[in-house]
Order: structure tokens, then sequence, then C-alpha cells
């Protein structure tokens, strides 16, 4: 399994190719999206698009529909005529939601209750590489209406799905995608929720608008006081045992963090 490229990973309408090389300008890896983004009636169409606009499919993943419906049987169809082998499946409910399309690696987005509650068991399927959770249709599963609070962060019931799917992907080894932030404008409030996605260990996070793209990278890259302590806790030689660094004692899982703070200063 190879890994997904970069830390922001946008979506963009599949019925609309003029995006397309746009989209792959601004972000790192593109998720052709032939689920929410498109109107029901327009996703013949977006199909020819997705045939006739290719991209680098190193750097793109097709979301289609979920598993069981007419939609997604004609998005495997029309996927299968490209080059694209990385698969987004909306609303991943099971493993046997995935269990035939061992032919792609699958980005399992989990955003209902059934698919949270079930992530342990989607993640656990040899072709996922990665997971998400999405926080709105997780909501709706729910008979709810916002995923937010008046303060703008999240509800419980969020902060609960978004922990278990994080938790399922890291113990199967799957990367682990934070849902998106749907308020365009506020780039501080993405920052701050870049930051704890970092801080927690989520290795990307979605976007839905190029302007969002730079401020998901730049929470991704450790500033330079975070730098700096990973290098002085390699140079004291933490990988022997434990050894103090500058009064805080340093065992193996600090080390782990510090060598993972030097890999994303390479993004």
């Amino acid at each position: 399994m190879t890994a997904l490229r970069g830390p922001a990973l946008l979506f963009c309408p599949a019925d609309r190719p003029d995006r397309y090389p746009k989209a792959m300008a601004a972000a790192d890896t593109v998720i052709v999206d032939l689920e929410d983004a498109v109107a029901s009636r327009d996703r013949p169409a977006a199909r020819q698009a997705l045939l006739g606009t290719p991209l680098d499919p190193e750097r793109t993943i097709v979301r289609v529909n979920p598993a069981g419906t007419e939609d997604h049987s004609l998005d495997l169809e029309a996927v299968r005529r490209t080059a694209y082998r990385r698969l987004m499946v909306a609303k991943s409910e099971s493993a046997a939601d995935l269990g035939e399309l061992g032919e792609w690696e699958i980005v399992a987005l989990c955003e209902t209750a059934r698919g949270v509650v079930n992530a342990a068991e989607i993640a656990a399927v040899p072709s996922v590489v990665a997971l998400m959770w999405g926080a709105e249709d997780l909501v709706a599963s729910l008979g709810g209406y916002s995923s937010r609070g008046p303060g703008g962060g999240y509800r419980d019931v969020a902060r609960t799905a978004r922990a278990q799917v994080l938790l399922a992907a890291g113990a199967h080894g799957r990367a682990a995608i934070d849902a998106v932030y749907l308020d365009i404008k506020d780039l501080d409030g993405l920052a701050a929720e870049t930051e704890d996605a970092v801080a927690s260990g989520f290795a990307h996070k979605a976007c839905i608008h190029p302007g969002q793209v730079e401020t998901v990278r730049r929470g991704f890259a450790p500033g330079p006081d975070r730098v700096e302590w990973a290098q002085r806790v390699l140079a004291a030689g933490a990988e022997r045992g434990v050894v103090r660094v500058e009064g805080q004692m340093v065992d193996a899982p600090l080390l782990a963090q510090a060598k993972r703070i030097l890999d994303r200063s390479d993004l």
C-alpha cells in the first residue's frame, strides 16, 4: 500500500472538469467527488467528465456513492475505465460494503452512526489504506441538526466519533483523515482545528476550498521550536534509553514523537 500524498486533501466536484487542474495545482491530493458534490441528475455527465479529464493517478482519489446504490455500481464501472486506483467510499458502514473492492486502495468514509460504530471492522479490511470521518452526515443519521455548538466547537457526539475513527485507524496501521471545515472564511478556526488534528495523530485533513489548503499545510508543518526540540532529543541519544533533555525525561514514546516532527518538517 502506498501513502496518500501530503497533508491537504481537496474535494472537487466531478461534474466540474474545469476545476480539476486548479484543484490539482492547489492541493497535495484531489478527491474527485461523484457523491454529495454532484446532483443526482448530473452524475452521468460527471462520470463522463471523470473519463475525459485525466489527472495524476498518484495524487487522485475518486469518491464514489455508497455501496448498495445504483450510482455506486455505475461509479465503479466508470472508474474501471480510468487509471485511478484509489476510491473513497461514501458512508462506509461495514466490512461487507468494501469486500468486493479489492482491486482498489480504499479510503473508507465513516460518516454514519453505523459506520462509526464499525470503524475498527472497516479498518481491518486489507484494501483499506485510510479512514476519514464526517460530522454532518453523522449527525443527520442520528436525527440531529448540527455537529457544532454555538461557540463553533464540535458537540460531544462528533468529538466521540472523531476519536473513535482515529483510534480504529491507528489500531490497524491506517492513516486517519480529519473532516472538512465548512466555514471557508474562518481560517483561524481552521488553523486551530488543524493544530488539534496534528497533535491528536491525524495524518491528513480534507478541504472544501482551495483557499483552505495553505492553512492546513502550515498546520501540519511543525514550527521551528518543535523542530529544534526534536533535533535535541535525537542528539541526546534517546534511542538508547531514557535520557534527560532540558529537565524533561525522554523515553521511547517521546522519541517517536520527535521523529514524526522531523518527518513532517520535510513535507
